[in-house]
């Protein structure tokens, strides 16, 4: 599920810092960046409430026994998936160790660029990661607001199916920052104000027939007709496999949808949810090899649609672990370092990255691990008609708003869960003072909500955002909230504004994602937009990162040799 917000290469201060992961996890922050106007977010908050009287401690007070009823951790471990993973982990750490270990340049400390830096420091290489900003992670950044009160870019779920993702948390021995839910997919019902609809699979049964047993248990979303055109339908993904899934790129959702002769109100019920989530698109948008590769995921795998949430902030609680492992085995994490320009020798390949402060790093490798369209802008004019990069530019961002909002009491009307609203504005949702536990609090709710499809919302006042929001909460809680706050009140409220998340998935972009290998030596890429089976997600991040750096790996000869040349020349001029 693609619950990101993008990540820029801006920084205001113009200052290079060698991380502190320790200072990071105490920094407050609650401010706007943006980066020539293109796909960064804007962040804001308002405080409406100066007596806002919170259930948790602050700083320096006693810590609050936190009570949460999270579920047991999947058996992930024997999967083929997981296996598979593994073993990619593991050639890092039992590659020969260099005689000469690369310096590789790494721009973009989001989970594309930590995970590449990682995988090149456990095989024994110096990675330097540069951050532009001073907040790690990317689509998964958060900060602190003046309560210590954490707002982050986007609603991150980890499943099941994330085999690359949950065999990294295993790496750094931190599985138990992740807090599983029950097996459920949970769904509002538009016309029940304030009632939902759920599908449960049942840990007794293997996948599919776990799959196939909460679709069929489920009788107010679908009619049986329904389910049953709608199994006819798919018949073809099952039995075409992967191969079947690739050719449907050209389709979006609702193109192939009517295609297999699957009524509109399957569509309607459930993938516009669906697609919303995934890509915060509609699914006349939505590439139907998007869809196809989640059920695929989630029906072949007994546990790959079972969530978790991070038990806190992704910055201290998921990417500082990665980056004291970087850190351990020698390699660099700098904040504060944005990339200006990328400079070039004669032959058209990187000489050197220039920073924003005029410095410049020269290296045996240099990877861009941005979101795709940061490295459309800083781009050097005589690359931009290579095959490899000229595709591109059908790649463009989508946009997202993330919103937070603290409530003045304790909404009853909430799971400890994720949820899909099925609402035109909204997409998922989740009360996360019950499903984190360093958000918890037992008197007040904290909202968070991708708002979504944004495109027509992303230049709104937050006042305009949250009127709307509120809007649509008081159809999901209708004993609770409403539109006018005669109800529950709001304490305060954070806006993230992402004009260029995630890449859209819309048909025939599949062919234009590039290799992570480019055509000049020594440049990589790294990025859920880069060639990898998980789209645009956090588990695809990861997994380009791992590939970017095997790339690296296995041009190692190469590169030193390319090394060895540059200084010969520089000797003789």
């Amino acid at each position: 599920m693609s619950q990101w917000a993008c990540v820029s290469a801006a920084n205001l201060s113009c200052q290079a810092s060698i991380i502190n992961t320790q200072k990071l996890r105490n920094t407050p922050r609650c401010d706007a960046f943006s980066f020539k106007g293109s796909e960064f977010m804007a962040q804001s908050c308002r405080f409406l409430s100066p007596q806002a009287i919170y259930g948790r401690p602050r700083n320096g007070a006693c810590p609050l026994k936190v009570v949460c009823v999270d579920y047991p951790r999947p058996d992930l471990d024997n999967t083929a998936n997981f296996l598979e993973a593994a073993y990619f982990s593991s050639t890092f750490r039992a590659s020969p160790r260099p005689a000469k270990p690369l310096k590789v340049v790494i721009a973009g400390a989001g989970l594309a660029g930590l995970a590449t830096a990682k995988y090149l420091a456990d095989a024994g290489h110096k990675p330097i990661l540069l951050e532009a900003r001073d907040v790690l992670g990317g689509k998964v950044a958060a900060w602190k607001d003046k309560d210590g009160d954490w707002y982050e870019t986007g609603l991150h779920i980890f499943f099941g199916a994330y085999p690359n993702i949950q065999n990294l948390f295993g790496e750094l021995g931190i599985d138990d920052r992740l807090q599983w839910k029950e097996h459920s997919m949970i769904f509002a019902m538009p016309n029940k104000p304030g009632e939902f609809s759920r599908f449960d699979f049942p840990e007794v049964l293997p996948a599919p027939l776990n799959g196939i047993w909460a679709i069929l248990k489920n009788n107010e979303m679908l009619t049986w007709p329904e389910k049953i055109k709608f199994a006819i339908g798919l018949l073809p993904a099952i039995l075409g496999g992967q191969a079947y899934v690739e050719a449907q790129d050209g389709l979006s959702v609702k193109d192939w949808m009517r295609k297999q002769g699957i009524p509109d109100r399957v569509t309607t019920e459930v993938f516009i949810a669906m697609s919303k989530a995934l890509n915060f698109i509609n699914p006349d948008e939505l590439s139907m090899q998007c869809i196809l590769i989640a059920l695929n995921r989630f029906l072949q795998e007994k546990h790959g649609s079972k969530m978790a949430f991070l038990d806190g902030s992704p910055p201290e609680r998921l990417c500082a672990p990665i980056v004291d492992h970087i850190q351990s085995l020698g390699g660099e994490v700098r904040i504060n370092s944005r990339i200006q320009k990328i400079e070039l020798n004669n032959d058209g390949t990187v000489k050197s990255f220039v920073l924003n402060n005029g410095s410049m790093i020269e290296a045996d490798a240099y990877v861009f691990a941005t979101p795709v369209d940061i490295l459309k802008l800083l781009l050097p004019d005589n690359w931009k008609e290579i095959p490899y990069f000229k595709k591109l530019e059908k790649l463009v961002g989508v946009p997202v708003i993330n919103v937070h909002i603290w409530f003045d009491r304790k909404l009853k009307n909430a799971y400890d869960h994720l949820l899909f609203s099925r609402s035109p504005l909204l997409s998922v949702y989740a009360d996360m003072s019950v499903t984190c536990k360093e958000y918890y609090n037992p008197n007040q709710s904290m909202l968070e909500l991708v708002f979504a499809p944004a495109e027509e919302w992303i230049s709104c006042s937050d006042s305009e955002i949250i009127d709307a929001t509120l809007k649509e909460l008081a159809k999901l809680f209708p004993d609770e909230i409403a539109a006018d706050q005669s109800k529950a009140k709001i304490l305060k409220y954070h806006v993230v504004k992402t004009p260029r998340s995630v890449y859209k998935t819309v048909p025939d972009c599949e062919p234009c994602r590039p290799l992570q290998r480019s055509p000049l030596e020594g440049f990589y890429l790294a990025g859920d937009y880069t060639k990898q089976k998980y789209l645009a997600s956090m588990e695809g991040a990861v997994l380009s990162g791992k590939l970017c750096a095997q790339a690296i790996v296995q041009d190692y000869e190469l590169l030193v040799a390319r090394g060895q040349t540059r200084l010969a020349e520089a000797s003789v001029r």
